[in-house]
Parts: C-alpha cells; structure tokens; sequence
C-alpha cells in the first residue's frame, strides 16, 4: 500500500474539503446532511470529474439503462456520498439518529446469538447508503464492534478522516500490516469487524460485480474460514427522507470456499445498488482491467 501523500496539491484538496465539511457542520443536523449532498453534487462534482466516472461505470456496467436515469443518477449518487461523508464526520449526533433503529433481516437474530457466543463475525457491506450507519447502530446496542479502514491518499485528510470514524465508535484498524496483529486479536477474541468488500484490488480474485469481472480481495472469506467466524453481509439503506436508514442484516454466508463466499458477497451488494442505484458510489474505478481492455479494442478499431 502507498504512503499517505502530503504535498501542495494535498495540502490544497484538504484545505478545500474542510472547508465545505466545516460549513456543513456549522448547520443543525437536519439540515447540514442535505446542505452537503448539494455541495458535493453541485460544486465539487462537476470540479472533480466525479459526472464522467458516474457516466463510465454505468455505460460499462448497465449499457442499457435510459439517458433520463444516467443523467439522475450523475447527480443523485455524489449528493449520496455528500451526505455520507458529513454524517461521519457529525460523529455522536449520526450515531444518536440510527442508535433506536432496528436490526432488519434474517441476519438479525444470527447476530445476537454470535453476540451473546462470543463467536467472531465478520460484517461485510460496500460503499452503499452509508456503511457506517451498521456499526453505530449495533455498538448503540452494546455490540463489540470494530471497523476496518483503507487509509486515504491525502494524508492531511486521512487524519482527521480517522478522527471521524473513531468518534463513531472504536477500535479502526488500518489495511495493511500496520493494523493486521490488532485486528485478529480484536476478532479472535469475539468482537464484530466491519469490512467494505468493493473497492478494487489490483491483486485481488477476478470476482464478477454487475456482470463484469471486479478484483476483489478474498480476506474476508479467508478470514471467517480460518477463524470459524460469521460473515453477514449487512447495510445501512438511505430511507427516501434522506436522513434516516434500515439496518438490514442479511442471512450469513455459508462456509465454502473463499471464492465462493466472495462471489456471494458480490451478489448481495449487486442486488441492493439494483434496488437502490444512487445509494452506490458509482464514482469508484469499480472495473479498471476490463474498462481498460474495452478501450484498448475501441480505440484499435478506430485505426
């Protein structure tokens, strides 16, 4: 994994990220999460590039969705990820509106007996809704709950990124070696770990997400199999009044083999982004080798 970068061009992203999140959280609660999912949709979007990649991924993904829901879902999805992101940063006040939500699903009871075992479960979602609305809401009911993090690129905005999540709730554990021997000890002895599976990875197995072939790590999988722990797919869906979530817990995923429970994985996400498309980080480079590929033919098929 590549070191936290802290030149100018960081210092400067930082400088304008907390200055959108620091005038987000001057506003009440109910209105700073919307306040932000407009910023994110209307001023850093069209900055940052995030439109053409919402555009990519779906041309590359769901070639045949209409013009009308493309063009919706540019805008819906970075004001998704407005809201979440200052909903993290909001701390006790996000986890005080999701602590009195209920555990839906048929993972929910699968969870209170683990819970009440001491049995290690491992609780997989993606970059859907909002991922950290699960672990509040389960460490709100006195669930040990930990979460696993990929350190951001900035440096300057992962520290205080870091900061944020803690105050949800602790332990975090970075990626990586640096977090890895807490991590297990932390899981071995009964505790919950977060994980968001979809992020690419250049070495990961060639696991298909929409159809198309993703990367994705087998560590979660790996880790349930050699620590006999539970693996629950679990998310936080956005409700339509844009401040408030379920907590759905699907059923556990049977122990097979890593790549099996991997793909099963994928699928569980896969059908809640198709019932929920602007709650998916579409701006993720979700495809990389396949979309390269892709245009690599086009291209050569212009010459």
């Amino acid at each position: 994994m590549a070191d936290p970068r802290t030149g100018p061009r960081e210092f400067i992203q930082n400088l304008a990220a907390r200055a959108v999140l620091g005038a987000a959280l001057a506003l009440p609660y109910r209105w700073r999460v919307p306040f932000a999912g407009w910023a994110v949709s209307r001023l850093v979007a069209p900055l940052a590039g995030y439109g053409r990649r919402v555009r990519a991924n779906l041309a590359h993904a769901c070639p045949d969705l209409p013009d009308p829901e493309v063009a919706r879902l540019v805008r819906a999805v970075p004001a998704n990820f407005g809201r979440a992101l200052i909903e993290i940063y909001s701390g006790p006040a996000f986890a005080a509106r999701v602590a009195d939500e209920p555990v839906k699903g048929p993972g929910a009871k699968a969870l209170e007996q683990a819970h009440a075992q001491g049995r290690p479960v491992l609780l997989v979602t993606g970059h859907f809704g909002n991922y950290d609305a699960p672990r509040a809401a389960l460490i709100a009911r006195g669930y040990r709950v930990g979460g696993l993090y990929n350190p951001m690129r900035n440096g300057y905005f992962n520290a205080h990124y870091v900061r944020a999540i803690s105050r949800i709730g602790t332990p975090v554990f970075p990626r990586g070696r640096q977090g890895l021997a807490d991590m297990i000890r932390f899981l071995r002895g009964g505790g919950m770990l977060g994980i968001v599976i979809d992020q690419y990875m250049r070495q990961g197995a060639p696991m298909t997400f929409f159809g198309k072939t993703a990367p994705t790590a087998l560590s979660a999988a790996e880790m349930a199999l050699k620590y006999d722990a539970l693996v629950v797919p679990i998310y936080g869906i956005r409700r339509p009044d844009g401040l408030n979530f379920d907590i759905v817990a699907e059923a556990p995923i049977a122990h097979t083999d890593p790549e099996t429970m991997t793909q099963a994985l994928n699928d569980s996400l896969e059908a809640q982004v198709r019932a929920h498309m602007d709650q998916w980080l579409w701006i993720h480079r979700r495809w990389k080798p396949e979309r390269q590929a892709a245009q690599r033919t086009r291209a050569a098929a212009r010459i």
